[in-house]
């Protein structure tokens, strides 16, 4: 009997009979270690694929010997998947490229965004980013987004899946002006990750676009990061964020040089990357005395191989963190606050919020703030067509009754709702009609209605009335330009619309931390090094 090491799929020793084995039989027996279909089993040794042939080639006459290395990778095929169960995940992607195009739709261009945030693009620094086009900065919008989703997949382990989204987000990502996207890195990581993808899945199918797109990848790095990351450790202030990066990238290029046969590069690639690896290992000494210092440990570690291990630095980094996302949750609050108060003001004909700075311009001249916003709603945000109407008595007089009449329908509307939610409770309509008239709060009315009568006892199910709302038809149809069409007053088959538990976290995926990208746990990386260097001194050997 001779033992064979297995590595990949499955991890282990496997006794056979090297003269009467073969290919198909030691297939067989790994996919049953393995827990997975014989024909989605691939087995490779000194870097050639070991091919079924006849079924009569014993493994000695193939050149394996006692201790040599198998490795074990997953080839996908179709597993058999009920038809409901694809459609489904189907669905699924399709509704977050619709989602995250209904995104981009409604924060790229200035709409009013029927949310509580708005979306923008910063950089490192946390500035925002200003794009030259319009195409530009949706297409980087969209390709963001469709990033964070699939990272979020890859760490669930559902590479498949995150393949298909980093795709759509490669396809958004190349709408890009090419000059723009040099600039940034996020190509290059999608690169990355897809390929991470691939080897995650065991399959050596991609094998050749694999190389291309790290090829890519290191390109594009580069041209993001300068030579020998130079940009990169002056925009960090010497720190090292893209260490462990760099060590992905340096594995999987290792990888793909195995699988071609290049040991000689796979090994130095290979080497390489368990250099940074070794690196990266965080010592408990040090951990401690971050984490003495209040901090997490997930913060700590990151701080640390940021830092390059040194713990003065780490604690630095970590409180300019700390004063950061204290800004940004101040700059966050700020921009709610500012969101909510351009809902109060409507759209313009072209659908966009009004310009809050411009806003505030008319105000420093001396304009009533509530005036200036509705004559900057109505002419798209010009500044001087605004002014045109402010000093205008006709237009201006125009612009104070438009605002009444706002004034009056949200009164309405509040007291409409009011009103159906004392009906709902018991109390007789014509009542609570009656009892509205004098105005105030929902409790207000109820008390005058409690002083006068008492309700009526019957269930809200069972009148006749509890179902529907007369009184909002006092009011009359809305225009298509009428101020009210915002958030919260948008029309049923606007709502219907919305894939809102999709929008919604594609948006909580966005957390705007710079060094997310940046931040891998290398564990598995430093388990694929050792099986790779492990590989290639058996393939040398043999």
């Amino acid at each position: 009997m001779a033992k064979l090491k297995i590595a990949g799929t499955w991890s282990g020793d496997l006794q056979v009979e090297l003269e009467q084995w073969t290919v198909p039989m030691l297939r067989e027996e790994v996919a049953k270690q393995s827990s997975m279909p014989p024909e989605t089993i691939n087995l490779i040794c000194a870097g050639k694929v070991l091919k079924d042939g006849d079924g009569s080639e014993k493994l000695s006459q193939l050149g394996i010997k006692n201790n040599a290395k198998i490795l074990a990778t997953r080839v996908c095929v179709d597993e058999g998947k009920s038809l409901v169960a694809e459609e489904e995940r189907s669905r699924r992607l399709n509704r977050v490229k619709a989602a995250a195009a209904a995104l981009v739709e409604r924060h790229a261009d200035g709409s009013l965004p029927l949310e509580d945030f708005n979306i923008e693009l910063e950089d490192q620094n946390g500035e925002t980013i200003r794009f030259g086009t319009e195409t530009d900065r949706r297409a980087m919008m969209m390709g963001l987004m469709l990033h964070a989703n699939a990272k979020k997949l890859i760490r669930r382990q559902l590479y498949k899946d995150a393949l298909e989204v980093l795709t759509m987000g490669e396809e958004a990502f190349s709408l890009c002006n090419p000059k723009v996207i040099e600039l940034v890195d996020n190509v290059p990581l999608l690169q990355i990750d897809m390929v991470w993808c691939y080897f995650m899945l065991r399959d050596i199918s991609w094998l050749s676009v694999a190389g291309m797109r790290l090829q890519k990848a290191r390109e594009g790095i580069e041209c993001a990061h300068g030579k020998d990351s130079f940009r990169m450790r002056l925009l960090q202030a010497g720190r090292h964020p893209e260490l462990a990066l760099h060590l992905r990238m340096e594995l999987l290029e290792g990888v793909v040089a195995y699988h071609s046969g290049q040991f000689d590069k796979s090994r130095k690639a290979l080497t390489s990357a368990q250099a940074k690896f070794f690196q990266l290992q965080v010592p408990d000494e040090s951990l401690s005395l971050v984490m003495s210092m209040g901090f997490k440990e997930q913060d700590a570690k990151r701080a640390l191989r940021i830092s390059n291990q040194d713990v003065g630095t780490a604690i630095d980094f970590l409180v300019e963190e700390k004063a950061k996302r204290a800004q940004q949750r101040e700059d966050n609050n700020r921009r709610r606050r500012e969101i909510a108060e351009q809902k109060q003001y409507g759209m313009t004909p072209m659908k966009k919020a009004v310009d809050l700075q411009r806003l505030k311009a008319l105000v420093s001249i001396g304009y009533e703030k509530e005036l200036a916003a509705e004559a900057l709603r109505r002419n798209e945000n010009d500044t001087e067509k605004a002014l045109d109407d402010l000093t205008n008595p006709e237009s201006n007089s125009s612009i104070q009754l438009e605002i009444e009449s706002r004034k009056r329908k949200r009164h309405q509307k509040s007291t409409n709702v009011n009103i159906e939610q004392l009906v709902a409770m018991g109390f007789e309509r014509s009542a609570v009609v009656e009892a509205s008239r004098a105005g105030g709060s929902i409790e207000q009315i109820m008390q005058r209605l409690l002083s006068q009568t008492a309700p009526n006892t019957s269930s809200a199910a069972n009148n006749p009335e509890s179902s529907s709302i007369t009184t909002t038809n006092n009011v009359g149809p809305s225009s298509s330009n009428d101020n009210e069409n915002v958030i919260g007053e948008s029309t049923t088959g606007e709502i219907e619309e919305r894939d809102v538990e999709m929008e919604d976290e594609l948006a909580c995926e966005l957390t705007g931390d710079v060094f997310a990208d940046y931040d891998v746990e290398v564990s598995k990386e430093g388990k694929a090094i050792n099986e790779y260097l492990a590989l290639i001194d058996s393939a040398v050997n043999v």
